[in-house]
């Protein structure tokens, strides 16, 4: 919003001073004409906002009697490198759980078959001239085949990629949202991966 012009009052004579007649009360305004609907304004900044969704997830292997997760490595906007799981937008058709199975093998070179479901997390940032509200949906994926690679990711976002053990991806993530995410994931892991790999074990 605007901030106000000073220089609209600078100077100017009250009516008083000329001598000039108060002018009658004026009709109240008529009720405004409802707005049509538009962008979605955020009320703390006054930018628009625009909704974005993902979908990924946390794919598995069994490697020597460990679990391991496949993250990738990128750089922000700020041209800080940052390690996360990997995800992306739904192409055409697609759902989430088939838009997570694609941008996994994608962003990691890793193809794997979705588990379960482990939830979704949103967060905002801002862009040039709006502000983003994303929603992920993340899935437990058991890797099948591939090789780590980002020679597949067509957007070239991803500029690393790592099998991590179960107990360090936490550590290795950057963001704190995604870190409940394996949290919620080392939970479930025994349903799928049978042995010893107990909550205490992980």
């Amino acid at each position: 919003m605007s901030s106000p012009d000073p220089s609209a009052h600078r100077g100017a004579p009250l009516p008083s001073a000329l001598g000039a007649r108060r002018r009658p009360p004026q009709q109240p305004p008529r009720p405004a004409a409802p707005a049509p609907a538009g962008p979605r304004t955020s009320s703390a900044s006054g930018l628009p906002t625009v909704e974005e969704v993902s979908a990924g997830g946390i794919v598995i292997r069994e490697h020597h009697g460990d679990l391991q997760v496949a993250v990738i490595a990128r750089y922000n906007r700020g041209g800080r490198l940052e390690w996360c799981l990997p995800k992306g937008h739904p192409e055409g058709e697609e759902d989430h759980r088939q838009a997570a199975v694609r941008e996994v093998e994608e962003e990691t070179g890793i193809a794997g078959d979705i588990l379960e479901p482990l939830g979704s997390i949103d967060y905002w940032f801002t862009v040039s001239r709006h502000r983003v509200h994303k929603t992920v949906h993340h899935f437990l994926l058991r890797a099948t085949g591939g090789e780590l690679t980002t020679e597949n990711d067509p957007d070239h976002e991803a500029v690393d990629v790592a099998w991590v053990g179960i107990d360090d991806v936490a550590r290795r993530l950057s963001f704190a949202n995604e870190r409940r995410i394996v949290d919620l994931a080392r939970r479930i892991l025994p349903q799928h991966f049978p042995g010893d790999h107990s909550p205490g074990r992980l």
